[in-house]
Order: C-alpha cells, then sequence, then structure tokens
C-alpha cells in the first residue's frame, strides 16, 4: 500500500464538500489504492456541523481513509498538504457589489495562499473552487510565491462538462461521444463555451461538432448563453447552488491532474496565462484547453481562432482584468 496523501477541503462543512468528500475518500479521485488522510477546514460556527460530517465519514468504513481531521486552524489545514480542495469563500449576498465580494475574499486568500507557502509541500496542487474563482486562484497563488504558479488552478471543469452534455444531448448520443469542447476565460457569465474544435462520435464515426450538432443559429446563440447561465438557473430550480455537478467537476480535475488526460484530449482549467500563444493578458488564472502528463498541464497550442471566438475570449480576458486590478488594489491595501 503507498503511504497515505494528506487532502485539503475548506468549505467542508458546506453542501458542495458534503457531495465531495465520500468520492475522494472512497478512491474516485486519487486511486484505488492510494490511502487518504482528510483534512477539513471550515469557519469556527460550522465546526459542529463538521464533526457531523466526520461522523458519516467514519460510518462509511471506507478502506482506503486513514484519518479525518477536522479544524478551524490553518496552522492545522495547510500543514504537508498533497493537495488542497479550496472550497469554501464568502458567498455573494443580496444587496452585495461585486467589488465589496472580491474585497472580502481577497482577505480569505491571502491567508489561505500565505499558509500554503508556510505551511504545505511546494509540490502541492491546489485548485480552488470558490468564486470568483479565477481571481480566488490569482490571489492564493500570489500569496503563495514559493509554489510553482503551474501547481494553482481554478475549477471551470463544470462549465466543461456542462458543454460536453448539452452538445451530447443534442446530438442524441452519451457525452462520452463528444471530447475537445473549450471554456475560454473565467468562471462567470462571460466565459467563452466554444465547440469550434469539437469532435462528435456519431454511429462510430468522429465528426466535427459543428456538422454533428448541424444548426450554427443554436452553437453561436442558445447554447453559450445556456452554459454560461446554468449555475443561475439551477439556483433558480432547486433554490441552491449547484453542488453534486460542481463535486463531479472537482473529482474530475484533480483526478486528471493526478493520472493525466486520455491521448488527443484535453479538457478545460484555469491556469496561469504566462506564455500563452492565444493573446490572453499574461497575468491573469484564465481557463484554457489543456493536457496533463505527469502531473503537468500544458495549454492545447495553435488552435485556429476565428472572429467570433477571438471577440468572445477578449471580452472574458477584459472582466478578469478588471477584477484582478480591483483585487491587487485590496491585496496592496
Amino acid at each position: 500500500m503507498a503511504e497515505p496523501i494528506r487532502v485539503l477541503v475548506t468549505g467542508a462543512a458546506g453542501q458542495i464538500a458534503y457531495s465531495l468528500l465520500y468520492s475522494i475518500a472512497k478512491g474516485d479521485v486519487f486511486g484505488k489504492d492510494q490511502p487518504i488522510i482528510l483534512v477539513l477546514l471550515d469557519i469556527p460556527p460550522m465546526l459542529p456541523v463538521l464533526d457531523g460530517v466526520v461522523m458519516e465519514l467514519q460510518d462509511c468504513a471506507l478502506p482506503l481513509l486513514r484519518e479525518v481531521i477536522p479544524t478551524d486552524k490553518v496552522e492545522v489545514a495547510f500543514k504537508d498538504l498533497d493537495a488542497a480542495i479550496l472550497v469554501g469563500s464568502m458567498p455573494r449576498k443580496e444587496g452585495m457589489e461585486r467589488k465589496d465580494l472580491l474585497k472580502a475574499n481577497v482577505a480569505i486568500f491571502k491567508t489561505q495562499g500565505a499558509a500554503l507557502d508556510k505551511y504545505a509541500k511546494k509540490t502541492v496542487k491546489v485548485l480552488v473552487v470558490g468564486n470568483p474563482a479565477n481571481t480566488n486562484c490569482l490571489i492564493a497563488s500570489k500569496s503563495a510565491p514559493s509554489i510553482p504558479k503551474e501547481n494553482f488552478s481554478c475549477l471551470t471543469r463544470l462549465d466543461h462538462n456542462r458543454a460536453r452534455s448539452q452538445v451530447a444531448m443534442r446530438c442524441g448520443v452519451s457525452s462520452d461521444n463528444v471530447k475537445n469542447v473549450i471554456i475560454w476565460g473565467n468562471h462567470s457569465s462571460t466565459q467563452y463555451p466554444d465547440v469550434h474544435h469539437c469532435k462528435v462520435n456519431l454511429h462510430g464515426k468522429e465528426v466535427e461538432g459543428y456538422s454533428a450538432v448541424n444548426d450554427d443559429t443554436w452553437l453561436k446563440g442558445d447554447f453559450i448563453s445556456t452554459v454560461q447561465q446554468r449555475g443561475a438557473a439551477v439556483i433558480k430550480a432547486r433554490k441552491l447552488s449547484s453542488a453534486m455537478s460542481a463535486a463531479k467537476a472537482i473529482c474530475d480535475h484533480m483526478r486528471d491532474i493526478w493520472f493525466g488526460t486520455p491521448e488527443g484530449e484535453w479538457v478545460s482549467m484555469g491556469v496561469y496565462a504566462g506564455g500563452n500563444s492565444y493573446g490572453v493578458p499574461e497575468d491573469l488564472m484564465y481557463s484554457f484547453p489543456v493536457m496533463i502528463k505527469n502531473k503537468t498541464w500544458t495549454v492545447m497550442d495553435g488552435l485556429p481562432i476565428n472572429d467570433f471566438s477571438r471577440a468572445k475570449m477578449d471580452a472574458t480576458a477584459a472582466e478578469l482584468v478588471e477584477e484582478r486590478d480591483t483585487a491587487m488594489a485590496f491585496l496592496a491595501a
């Protein structure tokens, strides 16, 4: 049996974590023969709830789960981590300005970045889920200068899975017959779900996404807005934000970091934009198509970008630049 790895989940008493922890502890993410020490961080008022989550994890009687550590202290939570999944963030409350939300989250992710820097392994893989995820990820990375920027990523896999599923349903196939959709940019309503490079397996034959769907108006209109607005649609229907699907996307994202992507396929991930070939401003966490090997991601370079795509990629980059600049002003204050 391998040595146990230490995995942190923050916001651990919340509903995304409740859907996520079982999958991690069962071996769906880091492998069926990889023992795990789960560290659960939340704010002090949530500790009684966290105790209930710990009891349930114990009651699952999972062979890979060696230890569960609930805590509200960063020095306990971030110690010697192999993986950190930062789900907890300040949610947007009614009447709250976006800049107030950014300010509250800058404080949280500055603290957590500094804790990663001080206590975690330098090889730690950090996934930021809490919104605004791209900018929170950038702040955490900047607050952890001794950990490579490449070790930080933010979650756009949920958007990727949404796009993949929409195309699959439209073509009447299962979603594993759709590959290489792309989410460009911010995990917000400006994101650009792109199917220009997507392939669909129709009756055993690989077909370009646009040909398979055969409805350009839908692909350039309702498809994009459906994926962009899906989170809001779920909230409207459930009166709660996406939890099951978010947890599934987190598992997909971390498993791909750990085990790599299949040959000839890419996935969407918010990663550091430095040195990209798509004209995206450098100092951002921006969602790109990435391929992963040996726990290292590479942006899929050289995909042709038409004018329609260019405008959408630039619009979401502009939003990220504005978010970054606002956040950096708070960080410096």
